[in-house]
């Protein structure tokens, strides 16, 4: 729904800090607030929510191990990481747990919201984006977003098609070079062309580009 308040999770048990933190986030989040990393594993799990705020050091669960059991469980909400350990090492700690983020205390509130817009309006939990043009492509989900109709899921042709193409942008693929990475060595060449009308049917019809007498290659939609 247009308008819609993302759900915030804000895992912080700093009795002081915890409270002005929801406060600050409330202001633009639908915000759930819990003290400790058992519970934070019990909300992450039971609710669907669009963002994650975990501080490093929590009671019971630890930071890092709240994130890292969270990602094993499937969510995929993008995670920012709290913390007043500011090494590289407890960084990369963070971040190898599966945290999209990391912010040390002390931080200004603005930066704090500024990241958060940030990880919400680029996360979907897709993968790996491959931009062409104003489409956005995540091979590893078999999905393009247009900017026109919203997601946009492929077969698994279509997509090792696409992929090919689009993590080659410049170059320009024969038949027989596209039938020997992407299909099966009893395909006909025809079959090429056949899977390019279908992912063009089904994106942009400017998504593949035809090169006279040398094959395809990506195009501008």
């Amino acid at each position: 729904m247009v308008g819609e308040r993302l759900r915030l999770l804000l895992v912080e048990d700093d009795a002081r800090l915890g409270p002005l933190i929801e406060q600050v986030l409330a202001e633009h989040y639908d915000v759930t607030r819990v003290v400790d990393g058992d519970a934070g594993l019990g909300a992450g799990l039971e609710q669907d929510f669009d963002a994650l705020v975990v501080d490093r050091r929590l009671p019971g669960l630890d930071g890092a191990a709240l994130v890292a059991t969270l990602r094993a469980r499937g969510v995929v909400a993008p995670i920012l990481m709290l913390t007043a350990l500011g090494s590289v090492r407890d960084k990369v700690e963070g971040l190898d747990a599966g945290a999209n983020d990391y912010l040390v205390k002390p931080f200004e509130f603005d930066e704090l919201l500024a990241r958060l817009r940030a990880l919400t309006r680029t996360f979907t939990g897709e993968g790996r984006e491959v931009p062409i043009g104003e489409w956005r492509f995540y091979p590893e989900s078999r999905a393009v977003y247009s900017p026109y109709e919203g997601r946009i899921l492929l077969t698994d042709r279509e997509n090792a098609l696409l992929r090919l193409l689009a993590e080659n942008p410049l170059r320009t693929f024969s038949r027989a070079q596209i039938l020997d990475a992407v299909f099966e060595s009893d395909d006909q060449p025809g079959t090429v062309d056949t899977y390019v009308h279908y992912l063009r049917r089904k994106t942009d019809p400017h998504i593949v580009s035809t090169v006279r007498g040398a094959g395809y290659r990506l195009g501008q939609p």
